[in-house]
């Protein structure tokens, strides 16, 4: 009897565990709309997170109408009449596509800047196949981030939560699902195969999650997305020598899409704190020569004066080795960390200081625009007619992509008709040294000058990349420079 109810007892215990398995089976779980919560469960399917993030990621078409140059003998009359066809620009139509993952219910939708930069016409297909004309509300070249508006017209839309960045691991089991080549949206499964890429792409704010998922073009500005269903980055460039994946694909972490969005939808435009201080990646050798015992951190090299940095204790010399807790390896990570700042905030910075290991409090504030930029087309009978000008502060210098120690009169355009184009010396980028041997540090100063400066024989000198080039102008089609 002992031995029948043992008998019994262990019979129902093992279809007790049966039954709780079998819940926690894939198979199970693919019947009910829900992310999967084990990884037993992940093994048989995706199906239930696509099912939850592929209603949310769109295609994008774009537009644009390019105007071509025709020959220039098509403007004569007699080249016109003898070949036939006319001088006036003929115009094509530019097609492009790309993804993008809609963020608000409201018709908000996230993709890259390259995806929609120049359009006319952007078009957004739901995976519904429904279509909507879309505009755009903010182009952030920086981050190759753009934010785009459509009307739902009170259609309801599937909206893509944001993950935890910090979260985010190596070896993580990630989905991209974008519209590759335009065959239509298509998913691609793969892991998290390293963190805080810097060293991809022209963006200024370098720091990308690197996965092995295929990425293919078309994929840009469409979803990362992790096994909970929520997005993890955006798509945005692949390392590629044929044009197609080679298991290396990049995307922008959620944490940059959320500061980007945010300023949009609250500020209208992106405000971006400023620093106040350069310097270079503590390499090997670096490492050596300081006695660290690996390399690591940012070695700061120049301080600008009054900075936030340099009211925050920052001094020539010292190694940044963490912002707000985040290990810092190069500057473009100095860089994202700090662009994640808010204006009026403030930021908690780890350095070395000799033997000393001590911790900043930064105050962020916008760039100074110390002096205005007064920008500028020169006017009068002289050799600069018609070229454009400015000066320099760190908030102009940033913008123009310069050092924000770079100082004086900036030289951003020059007009087909100037005469000092004929010259073929001077171009867009170089800052004035002196004129005549004055020294040049405002553009009033330059006005000033070639008000008294005789245009038949003149002497100037400009810098271009760390390098004097001077010049001697004896009229208007004679020079030497060197």
């Amino acid at each position: 009897m002992k031995n029948l109810m043992k008998y019994g007892l262990g019979l129902f215990v093992f279809v007790a565990i049966l039954y709780v398995n079998m819940q926690e089976t894939p198979l199970a779980q693919s019947r009910i709309k829900v992310p999967p919560t084990s990884d037993l469960q992940v093994k048989l399917s995706y199906a239930p997170v696509v099912r939850e993030a592929a209603p949310a990621v769109v295609n994008i078409y774009t537009k644009r109408v390019v105007r071509t140059r025709t020959s220039p003998f098509m403007s004569d009359p007699f080249f016109s009449r003898f070949f036939g066809g006319s001088s006036a620009p003929r115009e094509r139509i530019e097609r492009s596509l790309g993804s993008g993952v809609i963020v608000k219910a409201e018709g908000i939708i996230v993709t890259n800047h390259h995806v929609v930069d120049g359009a006319d016409e952007i078009t957004v297909s739901l995976s519904d196949r429904r279509e909507f004309e879309a505009e755009v509300i903010l182009m952030d070249e920086s981050t190759d981030l753009a934010i785009l508006k459509i009307e739902p017209s009170g259609v309801p839309l599937s909206v893509l939560e944001f993950s935890n960045s910090e979260d985010v691991e190596v070896g993580d089991l990630v989905l991209a699902i974008g519209n590759p080549f335009g065959v239509g949206q298509s998913v691609t499964s793969g892991i998290v195969s390293a963190l805080a890429r810097t060293q991809v792409g022209d963006d200024d704010y370098q720091f990308f999650i690197q996965t092995d998922a295929a990425v293919n073009p078309g994929n840009s500005g469409g979803a990362l997305v992790g096994m909970d269903g929520k997005l993890v980055g955006i798509n945005t460039s692949i390392y590629s020598r044929s044009g197609g994946s080679n298991g290396i694909g990049f995307a922008i972490p959620v944490k940059m899409v959320d500061f980007v969005l945010n300023a949009t939808l609250n500020d209208g435009e992106i405000i971006r704190p400023w620093f106040g201080a350069t310097g270079q990646a503590v390499s090997s050798e670096i490492a050596e020569s300081l006695g660290f015992d690996r390399p690591g951190g940012v070695l700061i090299d120049n301080v600008y004066p009054n900075s936030p940095a340099d009211r925050g204790g920052l001094t020539q010399g010292d190694v940044v080795v963490s912002i707000d807790g985040e290990e810092i390896f190069d500057t473009q990570g100095l860089k994202y960390f700090i662009g994640l700042g808010k204006v009026g905030g403030e930021i908690a910075i780890e350095v070395l200081s000799g033997d000393d290991r001590k911790k900043l409090a930064i105050e962020l504030e916008t760039a100074p625009e110390v002096p205005p930029r007064d920008v500028t087309v020169i006017e009068g009978d002289n050799i600069f007619e018609g070229m454009r000008v400015g000066n320099l502060s760190p908030a102009y210098a940033e913008e123009l992509g310069l050092s924000m120690f770079e100082k004086g009169v900036v030289i951003l355009g020059i007009e087909r008709s100037s005469p000092v184009r004929r010259l073929n010396v001077l171009r867009a980028g170089d800052i004035f040294e002196n004129l005549d041997d004055n020294d040049v540090d405002a553009v009033s100063d330059l006005e000033d000058i070639l008000d008294d400066v005789d245009d038949e024989e003149v002497s100037f000198a400009v810098r271009r990349a760390g390098r004097l080039i001077e010049c001697d102008a004896r009229g208007r089609g004679s020079y030497s420079c060197q």
